[in-house]
């Protein structure tokens, strides 16, 4: 059998060589996961119904399932809907990606080359320290830094490792993740179908080819999991370091408290109200 390894990581460029919009098949997948994407919706939303089924029903449950456990869940009631766009176009644009690895003829994920990540995670980077800037203002780096409530004799060791792990490893994290699982997943079926093809041909070795088809089958079940989750963890840590930008450490739970105890004095408020009127 000859594996050429270096293909499985570098793809010559199709169109414009030796220029700064040079294509390959990384770039191209890249564009068909975003049209893709962009097509699933606009087909999602082109006919309103009140029972949505179909395509307009898996897209209507699947925004709603990011704005809803993801965007309001993390972010909150408040400030959660404003970023569901966000969280649901990055949510399916993953998908897309990701989907890519096990379709036949294609087998290779947007997401398994370093760029997509590193830009999608730049994206998140700087959006969050955006949203966290415009809501605090430079207050956002005091109590980023410097968390309430810690003694200072603790800001010695503490504030060093949240500089490094908010502004250096978050954005890091979030891309080899996505990136790591990703190229795993592809390397692995890349070479158990590449067996099985060289297997098959000898009659000897044809059981064996069977035996490595149905790992490679198998392996495919296992990545359609990882598939979504990995899409799934991206969104969720983009909302929770969107959440922590806006709220600070401990001021959602907070603000939620407060909402809370504001709801049920309204309502009290009203209902001695409605007691008040039925006395007289």
């Amino acid at each position: 059998m000859d594996l050429n390894v270096p293909e499985l990581f570098e793809w010559a460029p199709l169109w414009f060589k030796d220029s700064p919009f040079a294509i390959n098949r990384v770039v191209l997948l890249t564009f068909l996961s975003g049209l893709l994407c962009v097509a699933f919706f606009l087909y999602g939303a082109a006919k309103k119904k009140l029972v949505p089924k179909g395509t307009h029903g898996m897209a209507e449950t699947g925004y709603m399932f990011v704005r809803n456990q993801i965007a309001i869940d993390v972010i909150g009631p408040k400030d959660g809907p404003k970023f569901a766009g966000y969280l649901a176009s990055l949510f399916f644009f993953i998908l897309f990606c990701n989907f890519l690895a096990i379709f036949p003829g294609i087998t290779m994920a947007a997401t398994s080359r370093m760029a997509i990540p590193f830009f999608l995670a730049i994206v998140t980077y700087l959006i969050f320290n955006f949203v966290g800037i415009k809501r605090n203002g430079l207050r956002y780096f005091k109590e980023t830094l410097f968390p309430p409530g810690v003694p200072w004799p603790i800001y010695i060791l503490l504030t060093p490792i949240e500089l490094f792990s908010v502004f250096v490893v978050r954005p890091l994290t979030l891309m080899v993740r996505l990136l790591a699982n990703m190229m795993a997943g592809h390397v692995l079926l890349t070479i158990f179908f590449l067996f099985t093809a060289d297997l098959l041909r000898p009659q000897l070795s044809a059981p064996l080819g069977v035996l490595t088809l149905a790992v490679a089958v198998a392996l495919m079940m296992l990545e359609l999991l990882v598939i979504f989750m990995q899409a799934y963890i991206f969104t969720m840590l983009s909302a929770f370091y969107i959440a922590e930008a806006i709220h600070g450490h401990g001021e959602h739970e907070e603000e939620e408290h407060g909402e809370h105890v504001e709801s049920f004095a309204h309502t009290e408020y009203e209902t001695e109200g409605i007691e008040d009127k039925a006395v007289a």
